[in-house]
C-alpha cells in the first residue's frame, strides 16, 4: 500500500512539475484584454453560480431588470467584462435576474445560499414553451493514496450532474424545479481514504475514520416558489427530499474556492454538512442585498443506505443571515439546532454555528480568484463545543488552468472512537493541501482536465503514534466538465 502511495505522490508530483514550464509557455507573449464597461445591467449578462441550479428564463418577453437602486452600494465595475462567451448564452434572450429574487443570477449558490454576484456560471440552457432548463455535470475520477498506519489507497469515481427546470409568471414570480444526483455510492459504502476525516456510517455500527463517506445518489430534488415585492424585495420558499437547510457557507464542492479539488475538507461536519437532509422547507425574506432565512428540517444524517430517499422529518431548525456588501464579497452567519444528528448516537442533539466571507473577483477576460474563509462550532450532547476553520482559494487565470489551496484545523473528538460509539478525547488537528488541473475544451460543451494535488497532515502527540507522525497523501484524478 506505502509503495502504490508513494508511487502515485510521485507521478503527481511529476505531473505538477510538467505542468508549471506548460502554464508558464500558455502565458508567453499574451496579455490579458481589458474589459469593456457595459451599457446597463439590463444589456449586461451577469453569470451565475457554478452551482446555480436556477435555469435562466425561457425567451419570451423579459422581466423588468432590476432598477439602479436595487444594487446600491454594490462595486458594479467588478462585473465589467463578464460577457456572451462566459456565460454562455446569447446576448438579450435571458434576464439577468435569479429564480429567488430581483438580485443578479450569479449570486444564488447550493441551496439557497449565497455567494458574490461576479461568481461564475456554467450550464447548458434550453426553453420549451414557456419553461427554461439548465444542465451541468462534473465527474472526477480519482486515484487516492494516503500514507501512514492508518492511511490506504483507492481509485474512486466522485461527482454531481444537475438539472433545473424554471418558469417565470406574468405577476413576477417564478417556480423552480432542480434535481442534482451523484455517482459517490458506486465508490462503496466506506467511501474512500481521507486522514482525519470523520462522520456518518458504513454498516449502522462503527463511525468512518480517517474516511470521506460518499454522498447520497439523490443529493438534492428540489422546488422552489419566489414572489418580487418591488424591485429591492422579494420573499420566497424553498422545500427539498432531499435539500439544503439554511446554514453554513454553499457547499464545498459548490464554492468556486473549492469546486476543483476532489478532496473533501476535513470541517466539513462543522461547516456544510447539512446540505443534505431528507426533508427540508425554507422560508426567506430579502431586502436588496440583506437575506433573512429560516429552515425546518430532518436532523438525522443520511444512512448508509446511498441510493434510497429516506422518509421527511421536521425535528430541527436553523437560521441565517446573509449579506453581499458589494458585487465581489458574500458574508453570512447562520444557527442550527439539530436533533439526533448521528445514527449511532441518536439520543444526542447538536448545536452549530456558522460564520465565513467569500471573496470573488474577475482576472481578465476569462480569469477569475476566489477565496473562502469560513469558521464552525458544534456542541454534541450538551458537550463544550469544538470549532473548525478553513482557508482555501482557488486561482484560475484562463479556462485552462486553475490552482487551488486549502488550509485547515478541527478540534475533534472522533479519531480515537470508543466501545460502545462513544467519542474519545478532543484533539487539535490540521491539514493543508495544494493542487492544479489543466482543463482542454473539446467540445463547445464539454472540458476535458487532468489534475494532481498534496496534502500535509498535522497530529498533537497523543496521536502521533497511531498516525506515524504526520502522515501525507496525495491524489492524481482525471475530470470531465460539461458547462
Amino acid at each position: 500500500m506505502a509503495a502504490r502511495s508513494l508511487a502515485a505522490l510521485s507521478a503527481g508530483a511529476s505531473l505538477l512539475a510538467f505542468a508549471l514550464p506548460v502554464f508558464a509557455q500558455d502565458h508567453a507573449g499574451h496579455t490579458m484584454p481589458i474589459p469593456q464597461p457595459a451599457a446597463t445591467p439590463a444589456q449586461t449578462p451577469v453569470s451565475a453560480a457554478p452551482h446555480a441550479g436556477h435555469a435562466m428564463p425561457a425567451a419570451r418577453a423579459p422581466q423588468t431588470a432590476p432598477s439602479p437602486s436595487s444594487h446600491q452600494g454594490h462595486d458594479m465595475s467588478a462585473m465589467q467584462g463578464m460577457d456572451h462567451a462566459m456565460s454562455g448564452m446569447p446576448p438579450g434572450d435571458h434576464p439577468m435576474t435569479s429564480a429567488l429574487g430581483p438580485w443578479p443570477i450569479g449570486r444564488d449558490a447550493s441551496g439557497t445560499s449565497w455567494q458574490p454576484d461576479v461568481s461564475e456560471h456554467a450550464g447548458i440552457h434550453t426553453t420549451q414553451g414557456g419553461w427554461s432548463f439548465m444542465t451541468h455535470a462534473l465527474l472526477n475520477l480519482t486515484y487516492d493514496g494516503q500514507n501512514g498506519p492508518r492511511g490506504d489507497d483507492q481509485t474512486f469515481v466522485s461527482g454531481m450532474v444537475m438539472t433545473s427546470a424554471r418558469r417565470d409568471f406574468d405577476d413576477g414570480s417564478t417556480l423552480n424545479l432542480r434535481a442534482m444526483v451523484s455517482p459517490d455510492p458506486l465508490m462503496g459504502k466506506r467511501g474512500y481514504p481521507l486522514l482525519l476525516a470523520a462522520g456518518e456510517t458504513a454498516d449502522g455500527v462503527e463511525t468512518l475514520i480517517d474516511r470521506q463517506h460518499p454522498h447520497d445518489l439523490f443529493m438534492e430534488l428540489s422546488a422552489s416558489y419566489a414572489r418580487r415585492l418591488s424591485d429591492t424585495d422579494s420573499v420566497f420558499a424553498y422545500v427539498g427530499l432531499p435539500g439544503e437547510p439554511a446554514f453554513g457557507p454553499p457547499a464545498f464542492m459548490h464554492r468556486m474556492s473549492a469546486m476543483d479539488s476532489p478532496e473533501a475538507p476535513i470541517t466539513h461536519h462543522w461547516l456544510d454538512s447539512t446540505h443534505i437532509v431528507f426533508g427540508v422547507a425554507t422560508l426567506g425574506w430579502v431586502h436588496d442585498a440583506f437575506k433573512l432565512e429560516a429552515s425546518t428540517f430532518k436532523g438525522r444524517e443520511p444512512d448508509q443506505d446511498r441510493y434510497d430517499i429516506e422518509r421527511p422529518e421536521f425535528d430541527s431548525w436553523s437560521v441565517r443571515a446573509s449579506w453581499n456588501p458589494s458585487a465581489e464579497w458574500s458574508l453570512q452567519a447562520s444557527y442550527a439546532d439539530v436533533t439526533s444528528p448521528e445514527q449511532l448516537s441518536p439520543g444526542e442533539d447538536d448545536t452549530k454555528w456558522s460564520a465565513s466571507a467569500i471573496h470573488t473577483r474577475r482576472i481578465g477576460a476569462e480569469g477569475w480568484w476566489s477565496t473562502t474563509l469560513a469558521w464552525g462550532a458544534k456542541s454534541h450532547g450538551g458537550d463544550d463545543a469544538t470549532n473548525a476553520l478553513a482557508l482555501e482559494s482557488a486561482f484560475s487565470p484562463n479556462d485552462r488552468w486553475t490552482m487551488f489551496a486549502r488550509a485547515e484545523r478541527t478540534e475533534t473528538d472522533e479519531l480515537l472512537e470508543l466501545p460502545g460509539g462513544a467519542h474519545g478525547p478532543v484533539y487539535t488537528v490540521g491539514k493543508v493541501s495544494v493542487g492544479a488541473i489543466r482543463d482542454w475544451r473539446v467540445a463547445e460543451h464539454v472540458r476535458f482536465g487532468v489534475g494532481a494535488l498534496y496534502a500535509s497532515n498535522f497530529v498533537p502527540d497523543g496521536l502521533e503514534p497511531s498516525y506515524g507522525g504526520d502522515p501525507d497523501g496525495g491524489m492524481i484524478f482525471i475530470r470531465l466538465k460539461i458547462d
